[in-house]
């Protein structure tokens, strides 16, 4: 094998290494915690919410009905205030607003 293919060899599976590892980061369930998560008071039971910490807090509030939450129907979803982490439908934090 030259010089110049084994390079090529090299990028091409330094380059998929690249792509599994993104798509394996995306799958991450966010860690209750996580320094954001602990932030916001992020739980991923909303029944588990502190109520008294976080008085905004009301039982009918979730992820899930969450204007920021990406995740459909889905029971875990995207949320931008957590990057790649995926919060769970049924959780809740004090950035909840209500879905338009």
């Amino acid at each position: 094998m030259s010089n110049s293919n084994r390079r090529v060899f090299l990028m091409q599976v330094a380059a998929c290494g690249s792509v599994f590892a993104a798509t394996a980061a995306q799958a991450q369930a966010l860690d209750e915690k996580d320094p954001q998560a602990v932030a916001l008071g992020y739980v991923a039971d909303a029944k588990k919410a502190d109520a008294k910490k976080f008085p905004k807090y009301a039982a009918d509030q979730k992820c899930s009905n969450c204007g920021l939450y990406q995740g459909g129907a889905a029971a875990t979803g995207g949320c931008p205030l957590f990057g790649t982490k995926q919060v769970a439908a049924a959780g809740w934090c004090s950035a909840w607003v209500k879905k338009a």
